[in-house]
């Protein structure tokens, strides 16, 4: 008898649970972003009876179930505990922390992808690039500096050797300018005000003038990084500094998207913190040096790791453009950019040039 009173007050108690998260997700207004992972949540979609059948309506529904579900960043967070502290896993998701820093997995190096990487480079320079200085350099994700680890990492010296091998312009090695703690512990970017090695490499090679440019360091406040929210554990915010002067401050940056002047250091509206810099991912971004001593300028083919970069360039430059083709067609370049004479640079993370995702 008791047995099966117990039995009973738990298959209600289940019942009970499972009713009122429903009832909680049915009347709790839906949310548009989730903060700690940096993006847009799915919104309830469209119903119509082609979608219906097709399977479109179902699939949406899932996905906007999971992620307006209630308390879902508590419940992650419970995942992530118990994959890591209780059941003992490496990782979860592919993503670990030692340290306080978090990693992700970037494993194996996907030969074909940096080849089809290098080949898109090849194509940009024969049609739109010839005569002009051409240089380039890889940017290495952070798990390269993490030293007497058991997590598999890519073979970074073979994608190097690959690039020089299919690339016939000049490589920049600035691996030796970084080390880990010059990226954030809880995002996959760099820091910007710990560039400056790595910025007087680059000027070297490209044979720009050192001006000896003094910079006020200014913290815009905590950062929570793309793999704080990812990975869902606590860990300790890293805490975001801009890099300013006079030059920097009265550059203007035009938005070939959106048609919107602004300035270079500019907060927004979005998740990503990290978007302070050149307002985050556009597909081509120009910067305007009005002090600038000459007409030179610089085309900067770039992932997100070239915005906090690009505004220690400026007082070598009158223009800077910088060019995305992850999320713009390379054979459509000569629509919005006049190629003539520029100082080139392709600037790419180890990351991007591995998931072979450049237009």
């Amino acid at each position: 008898m008791q047995e099966k009173t117990k039995n009973m007050i738990i298959t209600i108690g289940f019942i009970t649970i499972l009713f009122s998260v429903f009832i909680i997700n049915l009347f709790m207004e839906d949310k548009q972003i989730s903060t700690s992972e940096r993006r847009k949540l799915t919104q309830f979609p469209e119903v119509t009876m082609q979608k219906i059948a097709n399977g479109e309506v179902t699939k949406n529904l899932e996905k906007y179930a999971v992620d307006q579900f209630v308390a879902r960043d508590f419940f992650r967070g419970i995942k992530s505990f118990y994959s890591i502290n209780i059941f003992r896993q490496k990782d979860n998701n592919n993503l670990f922390e030692k340290d306080g820093k978090i990693y992700k997995i970037e494993y194996p190096l996907k030969v074909k992808n940096i080849e089809m990487s290098a080949n898109k480079i090849n194509e940009i320079c024969d049609n739109y690039l010839q005569g002009m200085n051409i240089y380039y350099a890889i940017i290495p994700d952070k798990n390269y500096y993490l030293q007497n680890d058991e997590h598999l990492t890519m073979d970074y010296e073979e994608l190097k050797e690959i690039m020089e091998n299919k690339l016939d312009i000049k490589y920049i090695d600035i691996w030796q300018d970084l080390s880990l703690n010059d990226y954030y512990n809880t995002d996959i970017h760099w820091r910007q005000e710990k560039l400056e090695s790595v910025v007087n490499t680059i000027k070297r090679n490209m044979n720009l003038k050192d001006v000896g440019t003094d910079y006020e360091v200014k913290s815009v406040g905590d950062f929570y990084g793309t793999y704080y929210g990812q990975l869902g554990i606590q860990v300790p915010p890293d805490e975001m500094y801009i890099l300013t002067n006079h030059i920097i401050d009265n550059c203007t940056t035009y938005n070939y998207e959106t048609k919107k002047k602004s300035k270079i250091y500019e907060k927004s509206n979005s998740t990503d913190k990290y978007d302070i810099y050149l307002s985050g991912a556009t597909p081509i971004i120009s910067i305007e040096n009005p002090e600038a001593k000459n007409k030179k300028e610089l085309l900067l083919f770039r992932d997100s790791f070239g915005s906090s970069i690009a505004p220690l360039f400026v007082d070598n430059y009158s223009k800077i453009t910088l060019i995305d083709i992850r999320y713009i067609s390379s054979k459509i370049l000569s629509e919005y950019i006049n190629f003539n004479n520029q100082d080139v640079l392709f600037l790419y993370s180890s990351l991007v040039l591995n998931q072979n995702i450049l237009k």
